[in-house]
């Protein structure tokens, strides 16, 4: 099986290396083109054998082909590599605002969503999966074969693309924002430096994950273990309760209204093609 990728941007180089990190994709069996050649050169030196070459070439040769570009830059490469997408490619998308049906309705390949998260570069957290109606039971199983290697795949419906990608997709970026304004405030509040108290945060984070990892803890039985009554705990969760307590809603709120944006503008960039593959 050749693995395609056109987009070598971040998360597309998060996907390649971590295929070839996980041994599940020989870079001999890895095709890829960016726009900025640099980027693939860059890609080939560190793993030999990877193939790149024009998008028409990744298309062509690819039987899984990853779309990596920006979302208003779809239609460009689906008009240029139209005639290699045959029925038996599978097409997987990777942003939150393309969705299955409207590629269906632009190609006659395969289509799915997978829309990871850059915790696979450690080849583990989730990746989030969207089936598009042409794919048989094997291509499905294939294709969780597939990202088993670097994530644990998980299904979701198209209403719920939204909230699940601010959880798997952004949510590293906004707890580990979370994270440095925790050691941002010990560092400015007691005399620990910036040094210790971020080593301390990771060592905490790592464990926590573990901890949640091997099923020893929910979120809020942990919570309950450490806050002993009248303790130390029990006081600074009062203060994240009162100060935090529509921090969240509000994020929601936002990412909601940019994606029903980045939604629009996709509908209006497909509107002239008409579905003529169903």
């Amino acid at each position: 099986m050749i693995i395609g990728f056109i987009g070598a941007g971040s998360m597309g180089t998060i996907l390649i290396e971590a295929f070839i990190e996980s041994g599940t994709v020989p870079p001999a069996h890895i095709i890829v083109s960016n726009r900025s050649p640099e980027k693939t050169r860059t890609l080939a030196r560190k793993n030999a054998g990877l193939v790149t070459g024009t998008n028409i070439d990744v298309a062509h040769a690819a039987d899984v082909l990853f779309l990596c570009t920006k979302p208003l830059d779809y239609r460009t490469v689906l008009d240029e590599i139209q005639h290699c997408l045959t029925p038996d490619k599978l097409l997987l998308s990777i942003t939150s605002s393309v969705g299955v049906q409207q590629l269906e309705a632009y190609t006659p390949c395969k289509v799915a969503r997978v829309i990871p998260s850059i915790t696979n570069t450690a080849l583990s957290g989730a990746a989030l999966v969207t089936f598009g109606s042409r794919l048989c039971v094997t291509d499905r199983s294939e294709l969780l074969t597939l990202l088993s290697a670097i994530s644990v795949p998980i299904e979701i419906e198209e209403q719920n693309t939204r909230i699940s990608s601010d959880i798997v997709s952004c949510g590293p970026a906004f707890f580990s924002f979370l994270l440095q304004r925790f050691i941002d405030s010990a560092v400015s509040e007691t005399a620990i430096t910036e040094e210790q108290a971020t080593r301390l945060m990771t060592e905490m984070v790592v464990g926590l994950g573990r901890l949640l990892e091997d099923g020893r803890f929910s979120l809020p039985t942990l919570q309950a273990r450490v806050c002993v009554p009248g303790g130390v705990t029990g006081i600074g969760l009062h203060v994240l309760d009162r100060e935090t307590q529509h921090v969240f809603e509000h994020l929601i709120q936002a990412t909601h209204r940019k994606f029903d944006v980045d939604i629009l503008e996709v509908k209006e960039m497909f509107a002239d093609k008409k579905n003529s593959f169903h």
